[in-house]
């Protein structure tokens, strides 16, 4: 059991965090029908197209401050109740203009609920900024230019997310270079959907210290030794990975492969609710269906926040409660 072990994620997006019932409470809030998206508890949805129109619905629901204060309080809430001492949110600057709500208020909002989890119970929390591939370059060097300049404390990092499939990596590599140049630490989505070639073409063109995902990587020998040896941290999500159908069922996602090979790999929850799993959950499954000891699962959580975006400070003392 992986009740009692510490954890750490560094790979949520806090839209696709809310869990069902706090979505119910907000549509009522809102007077919005969420047949289209809800059913029954569970978040209806049949491929990547789809979950991403369930997942901007739901999005779509929390439009000031204090809605955004809740979400990020509640969900922390869940993972320190589950023994997590680390998180880093991705966070979309693009869900909040879309609502009307503004970037900065957006973004103060969270930082209130991530002020009060840590008030609360100890976690500590970071924000990445997440550029959307599938909104098209010139919207993602925005989210680049805002996370460059936003000036909020809580933010740490950069990373694109969205649909893998659109457009070329090379397409973005001026909004990357525009976080790296502000001293935002660098993060990516490549080689869930797509093969290990998304993976090389991030590392070759956008230079992350991690991957999101990138368990494609497994097609390709060549490049496990490389992410072994530049010393790449994965942020894998076997969950999502069936969930989207990317592999069969929870024997088949190589965490074990990319373990065995040396691999910095480190366990992450993705989209939570949307994919019927939980950071507790991804813990648990690793231990109890890919058979990894309680003293890997330690070690993952120390890769977590060795690689975690965050002063050295703050680094050494999450080190020192584990």
């Amino acid at each position: 059991m992986t009740a009692n072990l510490k954890k750490a994620e560094l790979h949520c997006h806090l839209e696709g965090a809310v869990p069902p019932a706090l979505t119910l409470s907000q549509a009522r809030k809102y007077n919005v029908d969420t047949d289209a998206f809800l059913r029954d508890g569970t978040y209806v949805w049949h491929d990547f197209t789809s979950f991403l129109a369930a997942y901007d619905a739901v999005a779509a629901l929390f439009r000031s401050e204090d809605d955004y204060a809740l979400l990020t309080e509640t969900y922390l809430d869940e993972l320190a109740a589950a023994g997590a001492i680390y998180s880093e949110l991705f966070v979309s600057p693009d869900h909040a203009e879309t609502v009307g709500l503004g970037a900065d208020r957006y973004m103060a909002g969270i930082g209130r609920g991530i002020e009060a989890a840590r008030a609360r119970t100890g976690i500590e929390c970071r924000m990445v900024v997440v550029g959307l591939r599938h909104r098209g370059p010139e919207r993602v060097e925005w989210a680049a230019r805002y996370a460059a300049s936003c000036g909020n404390p809580f933010v740490t990092g950069f990373n694109m997310a969205g649909e893998e499939r659109v457009g070329a990596v090379a397409d973005y590599a001026r909004a990357f270079a525009i976080a790296r140049d502000a001293g935002l630490s660098i993060t990516v989505h490549a080689g869930e959907l797509c093969g290990a070639s998304s993976v090389r073409d991030a590392l070759d063109i956008l230079r992350p210290a991690r991957i999101g995902h990138g368990v494609r990587a497994i097609e390709d020998a060549e490049l496990v030794a490389r992410l072994a040896g530049d010393g790449i941290v994965l942020e894998v999500c076997p969950g999502s990975n069936i969930a989207l159908g990317v592999f069969a069922d929870l024997t088949a996602p190589p965490l074990r492969r990319l373990h065995a090979a040396g691999v910095k790999v480190t366990l992450n929850s993705d989209d939570p609710p949307f994919f019927g799993t939980s950071l507790q959950r991804e813990y648990e499954t690793a231990s109890r269906v890919m058979g990894f000891t309680d003293a890997e699962l330690n070690e993952m959580t120390r890769t977590a926040i060795e690689a975690a975006f965050v002063d050295e400070r703050t680094r050494a003392d999450l080190l020192a409660r584990l």
